[in-house]
């Protein structure tokens, strides 16, 4: 069993720090997007049982262990080089739903991300990001009505239906838009810019960045969840412990690498 990395005493997840990281490495970043209208779920759970299903050691919060779901839809997804001829040539995949689950991990120092399953409601994409970035993606039929502003609506919601069954829920804010305070639960959960992935013995990462997340609490009803209690075996002992909801980010998007060794490569 692989032994979880404790969290430092001074936990930073500043965006200057993960632009700094993007940029040097050279060409990037690989993307540009809108994540828009983005509802994030946080369930905690056991650290050990969860270790089990995760090949990265987990980070942790004060010895808690957290998996959240992502809510999205990313808009104008385009390459940094080609203008509008590389935009034109991303137009097929440039916009579409997400409902990501990922858990909170670390490697070599590095405090990042791990997709544990992704849905999203474009076939092509899906076919594409396991392909490209190790991502766990697969086709579902995603209807969000998460844009507050737009439909002048105290509640959104959200259904995503795949072959294993489906998730729905309902949310409402409970305050006003705001950074999350420096080492709270909500900066831990959300300001996070490294990906790792695993497809088959394939390690990768890849990092973002954009600006801090301006978000507010809420306050979250999950109406169907057999689509996650079908695949995802610690879901039995998962408790809910809040939501976020930011009307979105721009952001930078690298380009995947490879980690040739768990104990040696660099980041």
């Amino acid at each position: 069993c692989m032994r979880t990395a404790p969290l430092p005493e001074a936990p930073i997840f500043d965006e200057t720090g993960a632009k700094e990281r993007l940029l040097s490495r050279r060409g990037e970043p690989l993307l540009y997007a809108n994540w828009d209208n983005v509802l994030f779920i946080h369930y905690e759970i056991g650290p050990d049982e969860l270790q089990r299903c995760i090949p990265y050691p987990l980070d942790l919060y004060h010895g808690r262990a957290f998996v959240s779901f992502v809510a999205f839809t990313m808009r104008g997804m385009r390459p940094r080089l080609g203008g509008t001829l590389g935009a034109l040539l991303f137009k097929s995949i440039a916009t579409h739903h997400f409902l990501n689950v990922r858990t909170y991990v670390r490697h070599k120092g590095e405090a990042g991300i791990y997709f544990m399953c992704e849905w999203l409601s474009n076939r092509l994409a899906a076919w594409l990001g396991p392909w490209s970035f190790g991502l766990p993606y697969q086709f579902g039929k995603i209807e969000y009505r998460n844009d507050f502003e737009q439909h002048h609506e105290h509640e959104c919601r959200g259904h995503v239906e795949a072959n294993d069954g489906s998730f729905r829920y309902r949310a409402t804010l409970t305050n006003e838009l705001g950074s999350s305070a420096p080492e709270s639960l909500d900066e831990f959960l959300l300001e996070r810019y490294t990906a790792f992935t695993q497809s088959g013995n394939r390690r990768r990462f890849f990092r973002i960045w954009h600006e801090p997340w301006q978000q507010v609490a809420a306050k979250v009803e999950i109406v169907t969840d057999d689509l996650i209690r079908a695949t995802e075996s610690w879901w039995r002992d998962a408790g809910c412990v809040g939501a976020n909801y930011s009307p979105g980010v721009n952001v930078w998007m690298g380009w995947p690498h490879k980690i040739r060794d768990i104990h040696e490569s660099p980041l």
